[in-house]
């Protein structure tokens, strides 16, 4: 188990801060270890985010940070898995996750072990969590079972489905959801128009990009942009006031994870593209 801390950034940081430092602050390069968590705990929201590739048996353990007896004592967890046929084990009942399927646990669970089916050939879970105030069931998701929707349109190079996969209307949640957004071929904008929703934070992974090719995220707030080129399977810390927005230079999907105020998924305020800046 190992992690690091980013603190909260405000507005009026950004305009100053160099390519270097935008990076330091809000990308989050290495996301997957093989045998060991990887988590990055971000003062927006107490959110937290990392990974496992489990070639072992490999338990959820608390970091300094929480004080807490065990990881889930005071919070929940999103797990979904982008690599091959794996489990993961929660107070000894065994959930099988294989690719791009979900899996909810709830506050209070002790015991949370992430296995492979066959170590050889790993599975890869990505892993949420935020600050949780009330216990509920433990539940997979299948990519059958996520709410769909299908926005944009090859006109305008964003047509895309979303898979709404730990949300309110599909799971119990206290405020972590979790999801993802597959483009459609021949399009590469996520998120399009953008938008800011000040009640929550957000944390993208992108992954399903070929190796030699890159996806540019847009962050900041609308009058003042910024950018920060991203390879496969690195996660980039969105805030509050900021849009989050990403064009890739071939197609990708991405898991957006958020926190904060409300479970409302449609609460935000659009920005029309002409007013970015």
């Amino acid at each position: 188990m190992s992690f690091s801390t980013r603190y909260a950034r405000s507005p009026e940081e950004i305009k100053n801060m160099d390519t270097e430092e935008l990076r330091k602050h809000f990308l989050i390069t290495n996301v997957f270890d093989v045998d060991r968590i990887n988590w990055t705990y971000s003062h927006f929201d107490r959110f937290m985010t990392g990974g496992i590739i489990p070639t072992t048996d490999v338990g959820l353990d608390t970091i300094p940070p929480l004080r807490s007896e065990y990881f889930l004592e005071r919070r929940e967890l999103g797990v979904i898995n982008i690599g091959e046929p794996g489990s993961v084990l929660v107070d000894g009942e065994e959930f099988e996750l294989g690719y791009k399927e979900a899996l909810y646990v709830g506050q209070g669970a002790q015991a949370v072990i992430f296995k492979s089916k066959k170590p050889d050939n790993p599975a890869k879970f990505y892993l949420n969590s935020a600050p949780a105030h009330k216990s509920h069931p433990t539940i997979k998701v299948t990519e059958y079972e996520a709410e769909l929707v299908t926005l944009g349109s090859p006109d305008t190079s964003n047509h895309r489905t979303i898979r709404k996969l730990l949300v309110n209307s599909v799971v119990k949640t206290c405020q972590l959801q979790m999801g993802m957004t597959e483009l459609k071929n021949g399009s590469v904008w996520n998120t399009m128009p953008a938008h800011v929703h000040d009640r929550r934070m957000e944390v993208y992974l992108y992954f399903e990009l070929l190796e030699d090719q890159s996806v540019s995220h847009f962050m900041g707030e609308p009058s003042e942009t910024r950018h920060i080129w991203m390879q496969n399977e690195q996660a980039v810390i969105s805030p509050p006031w900021s849009i989050h927005a990403g064009a890739g230079t071939s197609n990708y999907t991405f898991i957006w994870g958020m926190a904060g105020e409300n479970l409302d998924y449609g609460d935000m305020d659009k920005v029309s593209i002409n007013q970015l800046r």
